[in-house]
């Protein structure tokens, strides 16, 4: 089980309580393909529940022999973006990133340059953002036998500042995993807890306590359980009482339908309630 990035230590949790559920687009649809050249095609629009539409397209090019990817998307925004990625190219386990994005309508530029480095029992990330600031945000996490501890900072290379620090430990075994984070200047605490109960059902849960905001403490139940190979349902709830539901099922090879809803459990008598459909198309 290798190390996981400094954002990923609580990444079982987190995906389980909020991947999967479909209520917060109207509609969704994905379409996926693949030539035999290695390039891989992307399209993906979105509806609002206000109405609003959104899309975007991406393609992308791999060449995993040379550890080179190379990805194109253009959205709906009218944002263009290149993102290069070179993977063990200079030493195992470093991958170099270069991203530069283009908004044609106000002629600004965006260029970014990223460093991932992993070992067995470390994983580093530095990114610069090189025309704005500069900044630069660094974090990395160390681990053994299951046991994890991290921390990131950011730092604006103008002001000559440091601009948030965050803390992580946790740790992580084969059916279960729990981390405790310090987010925003160690001002935002989360402890969370994601178990594999056996291979039908998951279980996770997560509490949020912002010191900055009072002595209350937020707190989030999900659970998972897959009804056969093509088909699972999801569920999950909060301390203020706000449901959600969803279900997702492979219709055929290539089509994924998901299905999903959200509703208040203390307002049940108003139109407060959510529901979201999901189409993903895969060649």
């Amino acid at each position: 089980m290798g190390v996981p990035a400094f954002s990923d230590i609580a990444k079982a949790a987190n995906d389980l309580l909020n991947k999967d559920f479909y209520h917060l687009s109207a509609g969704t649809i994905e379409v996926k393909s693949n030539t035999p050249n290695n390039v891989a095609f992307k399209v993906t629009g979105k509806s609002t529940h206000d109405k609003a539409t959104s899309g975007t397209i991406e393609g992308k090019y791999s060449d995993k022999p040379n550890g080179l990817t190379l990805t194109q998307t253009w959205n709906t925004a009218n944002t263009l973006e290149t993102k290069v990625e070179m993977a063990d190219n200079i030493a195992k386990g470093l991958k170099a990133e270069g991203i530069f994005s283009f908004l044609p309508a106000t002629q600004a530029y965006g260029t970014k340059f990223n460093l991932h480095f992993q070992q067995s029992n470390f994983h580093g990330r530095a990114f610069f953002d090189l025309l704005k600031g500069p900044t630069a945000s660094i974090d990395a996490i160390v681990g053994r036998d299951g046991f994890l501890a991290g921390a990131s900072a950011g730092y604006d290379v103008a002001k000559a500042k440091i601009t948030g620090y965050s803390a992580a430990i946790g740790y992580h075994a084969p059916t279960y995993r729990a981390a405790i984070t310090a987010t925003d200047n160690l001002s935002v605490f989360a402890a969370s807890y994601y178990h594999k109960v056996n291979s039908q059902v998951e279980a996770g849960s997560k509490a949020t306590w912002n010191s900055k905001s009072g002595n209350a403490v937020g707190l989030e139940v999900a659970a998972k359980y897959r009804l056969d190979p093509v088909s699972f349902v999801k569920a999950k709830i909060n301390d203020r009482g706000v449901a959600a539901v969803a279900y997702n099922v492979l219709l055929r090879e290539g089509v994924t339908l998901g299905v999903g809803a959200s509703f208040d459990t203390q307002k049940l008598d108003q139109a407060t309630h959510k529901v979201g459909t999901s189409f993903t198309f895969e060649s």
